[in-house]
């Protein structure tokens, strides 16, 4: 069968892989174990750093590719580079503790360099260092209302509320309130998800999970879906039932996850594994792949007996050097149907997309389009929030911490024009001129200026400000009434409702109607859609955008095939994101892959993250190494349980652990969630011990005895006794 292998040099670093089909990837270090060279099936690639070994810029076929800047701390603050002749960067700013404050996106033009595109997301923490406030680029801030270490328990969008959220003691989510939006969730015992009730009877769920942990039934007034599982945890089979309607849908694949001919539909098919990963025909299309892997054709497969005619439709996919899908085709009788080219950034994160369509022109032939459409999407991290074209603004705002979307803000590009204005600084400059002409400020006042402004439009103008406008012998009053007015454009809002993936239902506006709701199946297929505002929805699976032209979902690094289930390019982590480099989870009914490298399970509610400095996340990620360790060599679940309850000091430096989400491995996250966290009442900070083991006898999961020793041991003098023995 198909093999990989691995070379290392004598200090055992890997210097050469060879995939399961054959992909060659070389890689070279210098004497202090940089990597300066990395080779694959011909495509080099050098990397080059500065005197304190951090990465300057990198060259691809002898071209410079991205280049990164740093200030005099040490701290990234700006990486470009060029994509298809477009010059593009991304520009950081921090606080004086390191904190991000703001990411900024440009694309500027190949011939005249004028910005065509900005996006700009800042950032803003408070007293306790909690990342609270978020400005997303022409939107009022958005605050997320949080209690103890950063539950979340409410989010305003400017002076707005719009969501609150109740909790339950283990700080899980039990209510969510949006207008006359409400929304109930259960849970089982174990902390599965058990029901969601929506006052609108038409969402409701109720989920069951059977003992191996997996989901095997989601039942709603229209329908009940039951699903079926491998002994290896893969969806092998989805059952749909309704009124008049049974449905069962088998999903059949190789050892390595591959997808095999439905066996029921092709029955005298002989087919057991695919070659290298690489599936070349289904049942409506021929596929062809280039030496890296990459999808590189897919053809309308013409059934067997049915004659030629050349109508089949083809779709041709190329690439840039970083594997990222650049140019798309669709042709029919050899003439283009659709054409599409793809922007990214130095991150590789997509910023731009241009559509051309087939269209009758003045002369009444059939071509592309001359103009094409063009879309430009801005990012907050790995996080798409918004997508603009010539109609319409659509932003998303996310739950903290996840890829769920919560609200959708969409705003007119004609509002959008009567919002810009001159910033306070240019207003000045245009007018500050003694005979009434313009004149030039410094780049530090212009900072002053834009510092200024930005108070006074928050209301917040602080005492340093203050002074030097005394000291210049100015107001606040009259630096105001010297700013162009701010006009608040008319915006349509709605909250997302989601699936437990984060998958989009429906969208619901604030008087509570449903203005766009669909179903799924689920790969993320699209099953059917009500949308009689002619909403543009494109979110599908976490972290995925829908591309109209190709029928691919945008995946951050890659791009996902939801017919087939899998993604067109190989993964970019290589064997770490799985064995099988095309695979998407297989069991997509509660994993998901949001960033288009690994599978990427349903979280637990975690509190909203603090900023951590990189010593604080390395030293958390090797307490997480040193957990999973501990708990591969433990090996057994009745082992853990043993030392869970008679380890009182082991068990509250686990919790300790698992509060702040420093888990590294899937085993031992079910377990610490399921057996700790049901025990321990965790605010998601370092729990003192004498609360914990208050925790214990309150919810009776410790005896009398073993109370008053570990009150000794831990010095606790002030333990009540048991609820049970106080009654």
């Amino acid at each position: 069968g198909s093999h990989t292998t691995f070379r290392y040099d004598v200090l055992d670093r890997l210097i050469q892989e060879t995939g399961f089909d054959g992909r060659t990837q070389r890689y070279h270090h210098d004497l202090t174990g940089k990597l300066i060279r990395s080779e694959d099936e011909g495509l080099v690639t050098h990397w080059h750093y500065d005197e304190a070994d951090r990465l300057t810029h990198r060259t691809v076929k002898g071209e410079t590719a991205e280049q990164w800047q740093y200030d005099e701390r040490g701290w990234l603050t700006d990486i470009s580079h060029i994509s298809e002749g477009h010059r593009m960067a991304v520009h950081y700013r921090y606080d004086e503790k390191g904190r991000l404050t703001g990411e900024r996106q440009t694309v500027h033009h190949p011939q005249t360099e004028a910005l065509l595109w900005q996006h700009e997301t800042r950032h803003a923490y408070n007293a306790q260092g909690l990342a609270n406030r978020c400005i997303p680029d022409s939107l009022p801030a958005v605050e997320w209302l949080t209690y103890g270490s950063g539950w979340l328990a409410g989010m305003k969008l400017g002076d707005t509320p719009l969501v609150d959220f109740t909790r339950d003691r283990l700080h899980r989510e039990t209510l969510r309130s949006f207008g006359r939006y409400e929304l109930t969730t259960a849970y089982t015992p174990a902390g599965q998800l058990q029901r969601q009730h929506l006052n609108s009877l038409q969402y409701d769920r109720d989920y069951t999970w059977n003992d191996n942990g997996e989901l095997i039934r989601i039942s709603s007034p229209r329908q009940t879906r039951s699903y079926s599982y491998s002994t290896t945890g893969r969806l092998t089979g989805v059952h749909t039932t309704a009124a008049n309607l049974d449905i069962r849908i088998p999903y059949a694949t190789d050892p390595a996850g591959n997808r095999l001919p439905d066996p029921e539909l092709h029955p005298d098919s002989t087919l057991s594994m695919w070659p290298d990963n690489r599936i070349a025909r289904d049942a409506h299309y021929l596929y062809r792949y280039d030496r890296h892997g990459r999808l590189t054709e897919k053809t309308d497969l013409i059934p067997e007996g049915v004659i030629r005619t050349d109508d089949e439709r083809t779709h041709r996919y190329h690439y840039d050097s970083q594997h990222r899908l650049v140019h798309y085709t669709r042709t029919q009788y050899e003439e283009p149907l659709v054409e599409s080219r793809y922007l990214y950034d130095p991150l590789g994160r997509r910023v731009a997309k241009r559509v051309w369509r087939r269209e009758r022109d003045l002369t009444g032939w059939m071509s592309l389009s001359r103009k094409p459409q063009v879309t430009w999407y801005g990012w907050d991290g790995d996080r798409l929030t918004t997508i603009q074209n010539d109609r319409t603004r659509i932003q998303t705002i996310y739950q903290p911490g996840s890829f769920t979307p919560l609200i959708r803000v969409e705003t007119a590009t004609g509002e959008l024009a009567k919002t810009q204005r001159r910033s306070l600084a240019d207003a000045l400059q245009q007018s500050g001129g003694e005979d009434g002409g313009s004149v030039v400020f410094p780049p530090v006042l212009v900072q002053m200026l834009d510092r200024l402004e930005s108070e006074i439009l928050a209301d917040r103008v602080s005492e340093e400000s203050r002074r030097w406008l005394t000291s210049c012998g100015l107001t606040v009053e009259q630096m105001q009434n010297q700013m162009d007015p701010v006009y608040t454009p008319a915006r349509k809002i709605h909250l997302y409702h989601c699936d437990h993936r984060g998958l989009p239902l429906a969208l619901i506006s604030t008087e509570g109607a449903t203005a766009w709701c669909a179903e799924y199946d689920e790969w993320g297929n699209l099953l059917n859609e009500e949308n009689p505002h002619q909403l543009q929805q494109l979110i599908r699976l976490p972290g995925q955008q829908y591309d109209e032209e190709s029928g691919l979902y945008y995946n951050r690094h890659r791009y996902y095939d939801p017919l087939q289930g899998r993604y067109i390019t190989q993964d970019p982590i290589g064997l770490k994101g799985g064995w099988n480099f095309y695979q998407y989870p297989l069991n997509p009914v509660t994993n998901t892959d949001p960033l288009g490298l690994e599978v990427f399970p349903r979280p637990f509610p975690l509190p909203i993250p603090w900023p951590k400095s990189p010593a604080q996340q390395q030293a958390d990620d090797n307490a997480a190494k040193a957990l999973t360790k501990w708990w591969n060599d433990t090996a057994s679940q009745r082992i853990f349980d043993s030392l869970i309850l008679n380890n009182p000091g082991l068990a509250l430096d686990i919790t300790m652990i698992a509060s702040r989400g420093n888990v590294a491995d899937t085993g031992i996250t079910d377990r610490v969630n399921d057996i700790i966290n049901d025990r321990f009442w965790s605010d998601g900070k370092k729990p003192d011990r004498c609360d914990v083991l208050q925790e214990l006898i309150d919810c009776g999961d410790i005896s009398a005895k073993d109370a008053k020793s570990t009150q000794k041991a831990w010095n606790c003098r002030h333990s009540r006794q048991s609820n049970d023995k106080k009654r």
